[in-house]
């Protein structure tokens, strides 16, 4: 009987030994749990049987029990690098038909070429559905939503209308400098020639597939107040490109008149008027369509004793934004930045929340399964009834105390010793009583 007895004991040391060599061998695991094995007595008796003369029989295993206390936190600086600062556990479903949700503290998350974001194992990464302005639209594993990073974001414009205001210098010259232009070769007007014009601005417009072009104004002075007062006004021709083409108001005479800015001797711009002008259709090269653009220069336009100055600018095309950052706050809300400016809420990491953890069934690397144990999931967002919070650029390590288990490690032997030390007396033992005479 003592042989079976201390048999149990072996085999009892054994698993300890088993369950504290695997806490050791994931102390570097991004959020591992460590395991402690639970054992019961054995007893054997009958009710005819005196209380006082009841023998334990052993020991067996009752179980291996998770510890789900927080682990160590470790700095990436990676934005889907996510660590949960409290209770919980992130979800992640595999892709294709039947997919598995499984459960996990393991906040090593990577984005796909196709903008999924998934975990280690290649499971897709959970969110809740939420609203333009972040707040979560429905909750439970019905709502659960794979997170995804658009590559883009909204549609392209083509430019329609462009607005400057400029301030224009009342002692400009005519134009720039017009004596190096003799009678064999007249003043003429050639963007390439910095002489030929006094400046420029631009601004970029885009067609309707969203490729950007870029417009440019090159403005010319015309005339200016005449010393004996008889002229007061001053004159500046505007030369638009867009692209490498010019482009003139629509019903010019001739065709090919550019745009002309009259300022009155205050300075106020007095035509065009109105301010706003159509200009015809233009075909630069790169264009997938004409553009047809209307420029308005409006009331803030003017001359005087100021520098040659494009106060504000704005055309109303778009084309289509790049993603360019990602962010994640400590309700899990991720958001993604555009090229273009824009900024889109993608969902709200979706956090799962057992009655009984220790319940969950282990499928490796780090990952749970739900089960009859461990009760139903509780799912909502991080920060809520209990489930923590979410750091980004942050990871949960192991929660593994490498001095405990050593220690667990040197009992687990003696025991194991001990236990091995019985069954070889209760041998000697046996041995002696066979070699009475």
């Amino acid at each position: 009987m003592s042989f079976y007895t201390s048999l149990s004991g072996l085999n009892a040391a054994q698993t300890n030994l088993n369950v504290t060599s695997n806490n050791i061998a994931n102390v570097g695991t991004v959020g591992f749990k460590a395991s402690y094995a639970q054992f019961g007595d054995l007893i054997s008796s009958s009710p005819q049987q005196a209380a006082s003369s009841v023998i334990g029989s052993g020991t067996k295993l009752k179980g291996v029990t998770q510890q789900f206390s927080q682990g160590s936190q470790e700095t990436t600086s990676q934005t889907l690098d996510l660590m949960l600062s409290g209770g919980g556990f992130f979800i992640t479903k595999s892709a294709g038909t039947g997919a598995q949700v499984s459960y996990t503290r393991n906040g090593s998350f990577s984005p796909l070429g196709n903008g999924d974001v998934v975990d280690s194992n290649g499971n897709n990464v959970q969110v809740l559905p939420v609203d333009p302005l972040g707040n979560v639209t429905a909750t439970g594993l019905g709502a659960l939503q794979s997170l995804h990073i658009p590559a883009t974001n909204g549609s392209p414009k083509a430019t329609s209308q462009m607005d400057l205001s400029m301030t224009f210098p009342s002692d400009a010259d005519l134009p720039a400098d017009r004596s190096v232009y003799t009678a064999s070769e007249p003043y003429k007007f050639d963007p390439k020639d910095p002489n030929s014009y006094n400046n420029a601005t631009s601004m970029t417009v885009y067609d309707s597939a969203g490729n950007a072009i870029p417009a440019t104004v090159y403005y010319v002075r015309d005339t200016a107040p005449a010393a004996d007062g008889s002229t007061t006004t001053s004159d500046w021709t505007a030369h638009m490109y867009v692209g490498d083409k010019e482009v003139f108001p629509a019903g010019a005479t001739p065709a090919d008149t550019p745009l002309k800015l009259t300022f009155d001797e205050n300075g106020v711009m007095t035509a065009p008027n109105p301010s706003n002008t159509a200009y015809d259709s233009v075909s630069p090269t790169g264009a997938v369509a004409p553009l047809t653009i209307s420029v308005d220069y409006g009331s803030a336009t003017k001359q005087g004793a100021y520098a040659f100055s494009a106060v504000s600018s704005y055309q109303d095309g778009s084309t289509t934004g790049k993603f360019s950052t990602l962010a994640i706050d400590e309700k899990g809300l991720v958001t993604a930045s555009y090229s273009d400016g824009s900024t889109i809420a993608l969902g709200k990491i979706a956090v799962a929340n057992f009655n009984n953890p220790s319940g969950l069934h282990q499928v490796g690397n780090t990952t749970w399964t739900a089960s009859g144990t461990s009760g139903d999931p509780e799912i909502g967002e991080a920060g809520s009834d209990g489930r923590g919070t979410i750091s980004s650029g942050e990871l949960e390590m192991s929660n593994v105390d490498l001095t405990t288990e050593l220690v667990n490690l040197i009992s687990a032997q003696r025991d194991f010793q001990a236990n091995a030390k019985a069954i070889d007396t209760d041998k000697q033992m046996i041995s002696s009583i066979l070699n009475m005479q």
